[in-house]
Protein backbone atom coordinates (compact mmCIF):
# COMPACT_ATOMS: atom_id res chain seq x y z
CA UNK A 1 0.00 0.00 0.00
CA UNK A 2 1.24 3.48 -0.87
CA UNK A 3 2.43 5.41 2.18
CA UNK A 4 4.79 8.03 0.73
CA UNK A 5 5.40 9.96 -2.49
CA UNK A 6 8.83 11.30 -3.39
CA UNK A 7 8.73 14.27 -5.77
CA UNK A 8 11.71 15.58 -7.68
CA UNK A 9 11.70 19.37 -7.93
CA UNK A 10 13.27 20.84 -11.08
CA UNK A 11 11.36 19.93 -14.26
CA UNK A 12 8.97 17.87 -12.15
CA UNK A 13 7.11 20.15 -9.73
CA UNK A 14 8.81 23.26 -11.15
CA UNK A 15 9.48 24.08 -14.78
CA UNK A 16 13.20 24.84 -14.70
CA UNK A 17 15.55 24.03 -17.55
CA UNK A 18 18.99 23.38 -16.06
CA UNK A 19 20.56 24.30 -19.42
CA UNK A 20 19.29 27.85 -18.85
CA UNK A 21 19.21 28.07 -15.08
CA UNK A 22 22.70 26.84 -14.17
CA UNK A 23 24.66 29.28 -16.40
CA UNK A 24 22.56 32.17 -15.07
CA UNK A 25 23.06 30.96 -11.51
CA UNK A 26 26.83 30.72 -11.93
CA UNK A 27 26.97 34.14 -13.60
CA UNK A 28 25.07 35.75 -10.73
CA UNK A 29 27.21 34.00 -8.13
CA UNK A 30 30.52 34.93 -9.76
CA UNK A 31 29.44 38.58 -9.93
CA UNK A 32 28.50 38.48 -6.26
CA UNK A 33 31.92 37.29 -5.07
CA UNK A 34 34.10 38.83 -7.80
CA UNK A 35 35.62 41.22 -5.25
CA UNK A 36 36.98 38.18 -3.38
CA UNK A 37 37.57 35.45 -5.99
CA UNK A 38 38.27 35.89 -9.73
CA UNK A 39 35.27 34.56 -11.70
CA UNK A 40 37.34 32.07 -13.71
CA UNK A 41 38.82 30.57 -10.56
CA UNK A 42 35.46 30.45 -8.81
CA UNK A 43 33.81 28.54 -11.67
CA UNK A 44 36.64 26.00 -11.86
CA UNK A 45 36.65 25.36 -8.11
CA UNK A 46 32.86 25.30 -7.84
CA UNK A 47 32.67 22.66 -10.56
CA UNK A 48 35.47 20.62 -9.03
CA UNK A 49 33.94 20.72 -5.54
CA UNK A 50 30.48 19.93 -6.94
CA UNK A 51 31.90 16.91 -8.77
CA UNK A 52 33.49 15.77 -5.51
CA UNK A 53 30.18 16.21 -3.71
CA UNK A 54 28.29 14.37 -6.45
CA UNK A 55 30.57 11.38 -5.80
CA UNK A 56 29.47 11.28 -2.15
CA UNK A 57 28.04 7.80 -1.74
CA UNK A 58 26.58 7.79 1.76
CA UNK A 59 29.56 6.30 3.53
CA UNK A 60 30.71 9.38 5.41
CA UNK A 61 30.13 13.11 5.73
CA UNK A 62 27.19 15.23 4.64
CA UNK A 63 27.20 16.68 1.15
CA UNK A 64 27.86 20.13 2.60
CA UNK A 65 30.90 18.87 4.50
CA UNK A 66 32.28 17.14 1.42
CA UNK A 67 31.78 20.28 -0.65
CA UNK A 68 33.37 22.51 1.99
CA UNK A 69 36.46 20.31 2.31
CA UNK A 70 37.01 20.47 -1.44
CA UNK A 71 36.06 24.10 -2.07
CA UNK A 72 37.22 26.46 0.67
CA UNK A 73 40.92 25.45 0.80
CA UNK A 74 41.11 25.72 -2.99
CA UNK A 75 40.03 29.38 -2.96
CA UNK A 76 42.13 30.29 0.06
CA UNK A 77 39.35 31.29 2.44
CA UNK A 78 38.15 29.99 5.75
CA UNK A 79 34.54 28.79 5.59
CA UNK A 80 33.55 31.26 8.30
CA UNK A 81 34.68 34.10 6.02
CA UNK A 82 32.85 33.04 2.87
CA UNK A 83 29.69 31.36 4.17
CA UNK A 84 28.05 34.69 5.17
CA UNK A 85 28.80 36.05 1.70
CA UNK A 86 27.11 33.07 0.04
CA UNK A 87 24.19 33.19 2.46
CA UNK A 88 23.58 36.84 1.58
CA UNK A 89 23.69 35.91 -2.11
CA UNK A 90 20.82 33.47 -1.60
CA UNK A 91 18.85 36.16 0.23
CA UNK A 92 19.41 39.04 -2.21
CA UNK A 93 20.40 37.72 -5.65
CA UNK A 94 19.15 34.15 -5.98
CA UNK A 95 15.47 35.21 -5.90
CA UNK A 96 16.05 37.17 -9.13
CA UNK A 97 16.44 33.86 -10.98
CA UNK A 98 12.79 33.05 -10.37
CA UNK A 99 11.85 34.52 -13.76
CA UNK A 100 13.72 31.65 -15.44
CA UNK A 101 11.31 29.13 -13.91
CA UNK A 102 7.60 28.50 -14.22
CA UNK A 103 4.75 27.14 -12.15
CA UNK A 104 3.25 23.81 -13.16
CA UNK A 105 -0.45 24.11 -12.32
CA UNK A 106 -0.74 20.44 -11.34
CA UNK A 107 2.04 20.58 -8.74
CA UNK A 108 0.05 22.16 -5.92
CA UNK A 109 -3.09 20.00 -6.24
CA UNK A 110 -0.94 16.86 -6.44
CA UNK A 111 0.86 17.71 -3.21
CA UNK A 112 -2.43 18.70 -1.57
CA UNK A 113 -4.04 15.43 -2.67
CA UNK A 114 -1.18 13.37 -1.25
CA UNK A 115 -1.21 15.13 2.11
CA UNK A 116 -5.01 15.04 2.36
CA UNK A 117 -4.82 11.31 1.76
CA UNK A 118 -2.45 11.00 4.72
CA UNK A 119 0.63 10.16 2.65
CA UNK A 120 4.10 11.30 3.57
CA UNK A 121 5.44 13.71 0.96
CA UNK A 122 9.18 14.04 0.45
CA UNK A 123 10.85 16.55 -1.84
CA UNK A 124 13.54 14.34 -3.34
CA UNK A 125 15.62 16.93 -5.17
CA UNK A 126 19.32 16.36 -5.75
CA UNK A 127 20.83 17.68 -2.48
CA UNK A 128 23.72 19.69 -3.90
CA UNK A 129 22.41 23.13 -2.90
CA UNK A 130 21.67 24.79 0.46
CA UNK A 131 18.29 24.56 2.13
CA UNK A 132 17.59 28.23 1.43
CA UNK A 133 17.98 27.75 -2.34
CA UNK A 134 15.82 24.62 -2.39
CA UNK A 135 13.08 26.14 -0.24
CA UNK A 136 12.98 29.19 -2.50
CA UNK A 137 12.49 26.97 -5.55
CA UNK A 138 9.63 25.21 -3.74
CA UNK A 139 8.06 28.63 -3.25
CA UNK A 140 8.53 29.38 -6.96
CA UNK A 141 6.68 26.12 -7.69
CA UNK A 142 3.78 27.28 -5.45
CA UNK A 143 4.37 24.42 -3.01
CA UNK A 144 6.28 26.25 -0.23
CA UNK A 145 7.43 24.68 3.02
CA UNK A 146 5.46 27.38 4.84
CA UNK A 147 2.20 25.86 3.57
CA UNK A 148 2.94 22.15 3.27
CA UNK A 149 4.00 19.76 6.00
CA UNK A 150 6.66 17.80 4.13
CA UNK A 151 8.01 14.69 5.78
CA UNK A 152 11.42 15.45 4.28
CA UNK A 153 13.14 17.94 1.98
CA UNK A 154 16.54 16.67 0.89
CA UNK A 155 19.16 19.43 1.18
CA UNK A 156 22.92 19.35 1.15
CA UNK A 157 23.24 20.29 4.81
CA UNK A 158 21.97 16.93 6.07
CA UNK A 159 22.05 14.34 3.27
CA UNK A 160 24.99 11.94 2.97
CA UNK A 161 24.75 11.05 -0.71
CA UNK A 162 23.57 12.54 -3.98
CA UNK A 163 21.10 11.14 -6.47
CA UNK A 164 23.93 9.50 -8.39
CA UNK A 165 23.94 6.73 -5.76
CA UNK A 166 21.34 4.27 -4.43
CA UNK A 167 22.43 5.33 -0.93
CA UNK A 168 20.51 8.59 -1.45
CA UNK A 169 17.24 6.67 -1.71
CA UNK A 170 18.14 4.31 1.11
CA UNK A 171 18.69 7.32 3.35
CA UNK A 172 15.26 8.68 2.40
CA UNK A 173 13.63 5.33 3.19
CA UNK A 174 15.34 5.24 6.57
CA UNK A 175 14.32 8.78 7.44
CA UNK A 176 10.73 8.19 6.37
CA UNK A 177 10.60 4.81 8.10
CA UNK A 178 9.25 3.18 4.93
CA UNK A 179 9.82 0.08 2.86
CA UNK A 180 10.56 0.63 -0.85
CA UNK A 181 7.23 -0.78 -2.02
CA UNK A 182 5.38 1.71 0.19
CA UNK A 183 6.75 4.62 -1.86
CA UNK A 184 6.47 6.15 -5.32
CA UNK A 185 9.24 8.24 -6.87
CA UNK A 186 8.12 10.88 -9.39
CA UNK A 187 10.84 12.55 -11.43
CA UNK A 188 12.12 13.56 -14.84
CA UNK A 189 15.71 12.27 -14.85
CA UNK A 190 15.88 8.71 -16.27
CA UNK A 191 18.99 7.75 -14.33
CA UNK A 192 18.95 9.73 -11.09
CA UNK A 193 15.17 9.71 -10.53
CA UNK A 194 14.07 6.48 -12.17
CA UNK A 195 16.93 3.98 -12.36
CA UNK A 196 18.52 4.82 -9.01
CA UNK A 197 15.21 4.82 -7.13
CA UNK A 198 14.12 1.59 -8.77
CA UNK A 199 17.47 -0.05 -8.00
CA UNK A 200 16.52 -0.05 -4.31
CA UNK A 201 12.99 -1.28 -5.07
CA UNK A 202 11.02 1.98 -5.17
CA UNK A 203 8.25 2.13 -7.82
CA UNK A 204 8.69 5.04 -10.21
CA UNK A 205 6.77 7.39 -12.48
CA UNK A 206 8.75 9.18 -15.19
CA UNK A 207 7.91 12.80 -16.01
CA UNK A 208 8.62 12.99 -19.72
CA UNK A 209 10.35 15.90 -21.38
CA UNK A 210 8.63 17.41 -24.44
CA UNK A 211 9.22 15.24 -27.48
CA UNK A 212 10.12 12.13 -25.50
CA UNK A 213 8.34 8.90 -26.31
CA UNK A 214 10.05 6.17 -24.34
CA UNK A 215 12.15 5.99 -21.22
CA UNK A 216 15.72 6.29 -22.60
CA UNK A 217 17.25 3.53 -20.46
CA UNK A 218 17.05 -0.25 -20.89
CA UNK A 219 14.42 -1.31 -18.38
CA UNK A 220 15.57 -4.90 -17.63
CA UNK A 221 19.11 -3.84 -16.69
CA UNK A 222 18.33 -0.59 -14.89
CA UNK A 223 14.92 -0.77 -13.27
CA UNK A 224 15.83 -3.52 -10.84
CA UNK A 225 13.30 -4.35 -8.14
CA UNK A 226 11.12 -1.25 -8.41
CA UNK A 227 8.00 -1.37 -10.56
CA UNK A 228 7.76 1.13 -13.40
CA UNK A 229 4.30 2.62 -12.80
CA UNK A 230 4.10 4.80 -15.88
CA UNK A 231 5.26 7.85 -17.77
CA UNK A 232 3.80 11.13 -18.96
CA UNK A 233 3.52 14.77 -18.03
CA UNK A 234 2.76 15.98 -14.53
CA UNK A 235 -0.69 16.88 -15.89
CA UNK A 236 -1.22 13.28 -16.96
CA UNK A 237 -0.20 12.01 -13.53
CA UNK A 238 -2.67 14.40 -11.91
CA UNK A 239 -5.37 13.25 -14.33
CA UNK A 240 -4.69 9.60 -13.43
CA UNK A 241 -4.75 10.39 -9.74
CA UNK A 242 -8.07 12.24 -9.99
CA UNK A 243 -9.67 9.49 -12.10
CA UNK A 244 -8.49 6.76 -9.79
CA UNK A 245 -7.07 4.87 -12.77
CA UNK A 246 -3.46 5.04 -11.58
CA UNK A 247 -2.76 1.85 -9.67
CA UNK A 248 -0.74 2.76 -6.60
Amino acid sequence: MLKAILFDLDDTLLSNSMETFIPAYFQALTRWVAHLIPPEQLIVELMRATDTMTANDGTGSTNEQVFAAAFYPSVGYDPDELRPVFEQFYVEEFPKLRSLTGIRPEARPLVEWALERGLQVAIATNPIMPRLAIEQRLEWADVPVTEFDYALVTVYEDMHATKSHPAYYREILTRLGRQPDECLMVGDDPQRDIAQAASVGIPTYWIMKPGSALLPIPLPENIGGGAFVGQGTLAKLWEWVRSGDLAL
